[in-house]
């Protein structure tokens, strides 16, 4: 048997597929991976939709109690179904979300695509998996999002809900950060756990969900491109 043949250690696998997971993230699919990446996204919308439901109607949890006021103030959300304390998947399926912005008329865009990676949050598989909703409360706050990779911890403020660990929320918002997360664990992102990380575009779920090339100020700024398969998520934020 020849032992000179080396057989890779479980960080330099978990280095590699980590270094594979960003590629994919990184770049789009090819043409035969585009059917795919649509019903993934489907089913990511389906997913996103469920889960604000579930937030939404946690009326008895001290840290949701208030996400449907925050959520009718909002200038857009990003619901995250699935994210790891302390970390997130190979791959970003498990950090998978979308972005939707409300007009002036009160209606909500249709989704664009993102990934939750990064930062202090770090690579840690398994841990605590949480529902979470990002709402943003400012125009400077979407517009930051929109630009490519958004990084948390820059010139926005990101705050925890409107509740401490201990403490009642308030019963009246305060629109003093750009962004709220509300999570259905108490304090998932509190502090700095957010500082660096990166909200990456995932342009092949774009493109399988509308069937083109687009990109997400097209979706939900310049309203170009719909999906009626959104409709129940669209209509879940509504509150």
């Amino acid at each position: 048997m020849d032992h000179s043949l080396h057989k890779p250690s479980r960080r330099e696998l978990l280095r590699l597929a980590l270094a594979g997971g960003v590629a994919g993230i990184a770049g789009t699919s090819p043409a035969w991976a585009q059917q795919s990446d649509g019903k993934k996204a489907a089913d990511l919308v389906t997913e996103c939709a469920l889960a604000i439901e579930e937030m939404l109607a946690a009326k008895n949890e001290p840290a949701l109690k208030h996400l449907s006021t925050y959520v009718a103030q909002a200038r857009a959300v990003m619901i995250y179904p699935a994210i790891f304390k302390g970390g997130f998947i190979i791959g970003g399926e498990g950090g998978s979300g979308v972005l939707l912005a409300k007009s002036t008329d009160g209606s909500w865009s249709d989704p664009a695509f993102y990934t939750l990676a990064g930062g202090s949050i770090g690579l840690q598989i398994g841990g605590q998996v949480s529902k979470v909703c990002f709402t943003v409360m400012t125009d400077g706050g979407l517009d930051a999002i929109l630009a490519n990779n958004f990084k948390f911890g820059g010139d926005l403020s990101v705050a925890v809900g409107p509740f401490g660990a201990g403490t009642e929320a308030a019963t009246t918002t305060n629109l003093d950060a750009d962004i709220y997360s509300f999570s259905s664990a108490v304090g998932l992102f509190g502090g700095g756990s957010l500082a660096g990380a990166a909200m990456i575009v995932r342009e092949s779920f774009m493109q399988g969900y509308y069937g083109q090339a687009v990109t997400a100020r097209q979706i939900v700024v310049e309203r170009k491109f719909s999906n009626p398969q959104a409709n129940r998520l669209r209509g879940a934020l509504a509150v």
